[in-house]
């Protein structure tokens, strides 16, 4: 049954819009705050009810039309309707409320933007495989939406995409590979594959590189960075370099220490600023491309190879600048912990989660909220990346 005349009150983190309908929350994607819509209104669970947008009366001045002919029906991108100077209105307003009411914090700073270009951005994206089809799942479903293209991912994704649609119909395709990954640095391409029912013999590689334009089987070379297989690198080709130089400018002193280091992406810069650098990393794998990367700039970095809880357990003193670039799930009770125990002069976080940078942020008591920035890493998505900027108090 559709309920006519509702109107959407904002947009919330997950991309959907926010309803209240006798007096109950529904969450509907696809609309815009400000919007007055009809929505079919599906059982609420655990209190929670999710709409499906039926008609608009009041579009907003936001809207626009997709550029994607999957949009809505692919899992991948949730804001194709909306302009994108509207998507970072809403996206700054979402970190705002969500540092407030997860956090408790007040008095927050002016919320700065730091954005690229929301089209053909993505250097690396993941494809499941399924009946000769590749593609993303459905918006909330485990079905395949299988596609052509993705105008969100640069032309090289695009040029691997065709190549491997028309690689599926060959017979030489192993039917057991389930998920894969495309990466690029826009002259090579590495194809990595993440889920399957047993290994990929060589001669797969082998065809790989004479069908996909620019194919590479070892590391890829991004810029001055080497990412190997299974490194982690940041996804926006034209943002990853821009948001390290801002999450770092201003930093002086003796020593810096780069907390879930990756390849090196912060920790380089860093290098080049101060006398003493400690990288912390799990990934061995991910530390030999960042020692190799630091070796080949005439940077003398340390590593730690190890999780962050037991590196800063054993470390005995602070440093001049501290930067974290933590999972999803950030710093968690432990690291926050410690760093103020350690009061390190200034740190710097880089989260791609607001709710688990608020319950961070709310933590770190022996500091001062001085600087954030939306940095703007996922066009067309809810996701966002945040950088704060802290200074120990005195």
């Amino acid at each position: 049954m559709v309920t006519t005349g509702l109107d959407v009150e904002k947009l919330v983190y997950g991309g959907d819009g926010l309803i209240r309908h006798e007096g109950q929350v529904v969450l509907t994607p696809f609309t815009i705050g400000g919007e007055r819509v009809d929505v079919e209104i599906e059982p609420a669970k655990q209190g929670v009810a999710r709409g499906k947008l039926a008609a608009i009366h009041t579009p907003s001045p936001e809207r626009v039309a997709a550029q994607c002919e999957y949009f809505g029906k692919c899992g991948g991108c949730h804001y194709q309707h909306i302009s994108y100077e509207g998507q970072l209105a809403a996206k700054k307003a979402i970190l705002r409320e969500t540092l407030e009411r997860v956090g408790k914090l007040k008095d927050l700073p002016e919320i700065e933007v730091l954005s690229g270009k929301p089209w053909g951005y993505r250097n690396r994206a993941q494809f499941h495989v399924e009946n000769g089809r590749l593609g993303y799942l459905q918006r909330g479903s485990h079905k395949l939406c299988a596609v052509e293209s993705c105008p969100i991912s640069s032309p090289m994704v695009n040029r691997a995409i065709a190549s491997l649609n028309r690689m599926l119909k060959d017979r030489r395709w192993p039917k057991f590979v389930r998920e894969l990954e495309v990466f690029t640095n826009e002259a090579e391409v590495q194809v990595n594959i993440l889920e399957y029912d047993q290994p990929v013999a060589k001669r797969f590689f082998e065809w790989c590189e004479e069908e996909i334009p620019g194919l590479v089987t070892g590391a890829l070379e991004y810029g001055r960075f080497r990412v190997s297989h299974g490194s982690f690198f940041q996804s926006n080709r034209f943002l990853a370099e821009p948001m390290a130089e801002y999450a770092i400018a201003g930093a002086t002193g003796k020593s810096a220490i780069d907390l879930y280091a990756g390849v090196g992406l912060f920790t380089l810069p860093l290098a080049e600023r101060f006398e003493r650098v400690m990288a912390v990393e799990t990934g061995t794998g991910a530390i030999r491309d960042l020692e190799h990367n630091a070796a080949r700039a005439g940077l003398k970095i340390d590593t730690s190879v190890g999780n962050v809880e037991d590196y800063l357990a054993q470390r005995e003193d602070g440093a001049d600048f501290v930067l974290a670039d933590p999972p999803r799930t950030g710093l968690g009770k432990a690291v926050t912990h410690r760093l103020n125990e350690l009061r390190p002069g200034k740190l710097v976080l880089v989260s791609c989660d607001p709710a688990t940078l608020a319950r961070d942020l709310a933590a770190l008591t022996e500091y001062r909220l001085e600087s954030l920035a939306l940095v703007d890493l996922f066009p067309q998505t809810f996701h966002l990346e945040t950088v704060a900027k802290l200074v120990c108090l005195e």
